[in-house]
């Protein structure tokens, strides 16, 4: 999904990634939605990480909701699924699909580093 400007919602459309030119690419399309959607409604451990487009604005927030639902489907068929980041903890509410996920955390860096196995700074204060 594409617009000539941020704030030019009204020149939202739906082109290949060939004919994105000039414009901002503000959301995922439909189709690669529906890819991504299918992959993680078969995934056991799903982490997300961010939104897929600019979820705030109605006109681009298709592809995150797609996905929230595709890992909620999943979550309820037994994956484990966490989401982590302010952004994408504050796409899951506004989305409506964080209550359906095994855990929502505003930390997306941390929770990166930890699925890294890095010690986390305030794991190692308290295990001094």
């Amino acid at each position: 999904m594409v617009a000539d400007a941020f704030d030019a919602d009204d020149t939202a459309r739906v082109v290949s990634l060939a004919q994105v030119g000039d414009g901002m690419i503000l959301d995922i399309g439909p189709q690669t939605a529906e890819e991504y959607a299918r992959v993680l409604r078969a995934a056991k451990t799903i982490v997300f990480n961010g939104p897929m487009g600019v979820y705030e604005k109605p006109a681009y927030q298709n592809g995150t909701r797609v996905i929230g639902e595709a890992i909620a489907d999943a979550t309820k068929h037994g994956a484990v699924s966490v989401v982590g980041g302010g952004d994408a903890a504050a796409a899951a509410h506004a989305l409506g699909f964080a209550g359906a996920m095994t855990h929502v955390s505003t930390g997306g860096g941390a929770t990166l580093e930890f699925l890294e196995g890095k010690t986390l700074p305030g794991i190692a204060a308290l295990e001094r």
